[in-house]
């Protein structure tokens, strides 16, 4: 064989590993299951995304809830919040140093209670908000001033790191900034929690009318609101719907709709719809199926 002949066989045989190859590459990518983003929640403010997981974002829900329960400002929900991130990155931690514990890292030996009720996150945040009202004038301190005269912590300037994006959900979570909380999260999760239960833990006994589903048919909670803000129901719709978003990885809520606007599970997003929308104050929650 000439050597144009040689070098046509070995060109063609590179040829057909080089189509072998790529038809390889190609069933890869059919069977090879598509790249999920990692799950994750976000408070949009002033045009800057603040960005936590979804355990994170459930406790920053329920600090906002109690505190809107309280009729509390957004100022105190941003020092809470402030605070949980410094004390235990907002994760509801049975460890800490010396004897603390919980969200808001509190001590037994220091009279914050027991380590079972400090693990509790519904008491560890009732006992923080019970401090922080009896800081006189705390709406117009320095998050690190107001934090510390509740914590007495060794490092009470490292709140202040945290003030920015604990205000952007504190804004969000009640109901100050509508449609800026989403969460990105696995699809087809099914409910592990009562979505009734987890509702009356942290937003008190709101009326509820529940709708049990069927056939091809999510079941869904429709949640009346309105008590969560009386002089502003569409405020108080926005508290209970993003609240709903944040809790939505361990309640398995797909579908939320208040107003005119709807947060889908697989989209990750708010969108607006055309026809059906909820009076004010009315929020729907569609769970997966």
């Amino acid at each position: 064989m000439g050597c144009l002949g040689v070098a046509g066989a070995v060109l063609g045989g590179v040829a057909l590993v080089a189509v072998g190859a790529t038809a390889v590459v190609a069933l890869l990518d059919e069977v090879r299951p598509a790249a999920v983003a990692e799950p994750r929640c976000t408070a949009h403010l002033d045009g800057t995304d603040w960005t936590l997981s979804p355990d994170q974002a459930q406790n920053a829900a329920l600090i906002a809830a109690l505190g809107v329960r309280r009729d509390l400002p957004a100022r105190a929900v941003t020092i809470a919040l402030a605070t949980a991130l410094q004390e235990s990155r907002l994760e509801n931690i049975d460890y800490g140093d010396r004897d603390s514990v919980g969200l808001f890292q509190q001590r037994p030996s220091q009279g914050w209670g027991t380590v079972e009720q400090i693990m509790d996150p519904v008491y560890s945040t009732t006992q923080f908000y019970d401090g922080l009202v009896e800081v006189p004038g705390y709406e117009d301190l320095e998050v690190t001033v107001a934090a510390q005269a509740v914590q007495r912590s060794g490092f009470p300037d490292a709140y202040a790191q945290h003030e920015v994006r604990s205000r952007a959900w504190a804004s969000a979570l009640t109901g100050h900034s509508p449609a800026a909380v989403t969460c990105v999260l696995p699809g087809g999760a099914a409910a592990t929690e009562d979505v009734a239960a987890r509702l009356a833990r942290d937003l008190g006994d709101l009326p509820t009318t529940a709708a049990p589903g069927a056939e091809g048919v999510a079941p869904t909670v429709d949640v009346d609101a309105t008590s969560l803000a009386p002089s502003d129901a569409v405020r108080a719709g926005w508290v209970a719907a993003q609240w709903a978003v944040a809790v939505a990885q361990p309640t398995g809520v797909d579908l939320v709709a208040v107003g005119d606007q709807v947060w889908d599970r697989t989209a990750g997003a708010w969108s607006t719809v055309e026809e059906g929308a909820l009076p004010p104050g009315q929020v729907r929650l569609t769970l997966a199926g």
